[in-house]
């Protein structure tokens, strides 16, 4: 059964910095696409980040940009993102998700994307006080 645990949310302040875990089991960590996405109430939910598994390759979307980092640790079986200078409008519930049919970011995220991850984790919330 494929799982996928984020963690690391939690209260910070404006321009402050934090990293996200999304700790993931139940297949195979070579080949895979992870992201990120953010949820707003009252909002559409937004992809934030997204890596690559087989070669690496990662993007950003939006205000991401310039901002956020997201990597991986193999060993872990984790795929984290790294987030500085926040701002309150970063504040949502951050979500990993797992693409494991169609494996590149490219399918999921940005202008061309046309599909949805098929595994999603529970989400941990990030609040941004100004």
């Amino acid at each position: 059964e494929v799982q996928l645990v984020e963690s690391g949310g939690g209260l910070v302040q404006a321009g402050g910095s934090l990293r996200l875990s999304c700790t993931a089991s139940g297949f195979s960590f070579d080949d895979y696409a992870i992201g990120w996405f953010r949820q707003v109430p009252g909002k559409e939910r937004e992809g934030v980040s997204c890596f690559t598994g087989s070669d690496g390759s990662t993007m950003n979307l939006g205000s991401a940009k310039g901002r956020f980092t997201i990597s991986e640790d193999k060993v872990k079986k984790t795929v984290y993102l790294q987030m500085n200078s926040l701002q309150p409008e970063d504040t949502g519930v951050y979500y990993c998700a797992a693409g494991l049919i169609l494996t590149d970011c490219l399918y999921y995220f940005g202008v061309a994307a046309s599909y949805e991850m098929q595994h999603w984790g529970k989400g941990t919330l990030v609040v941004v006080s100004g």
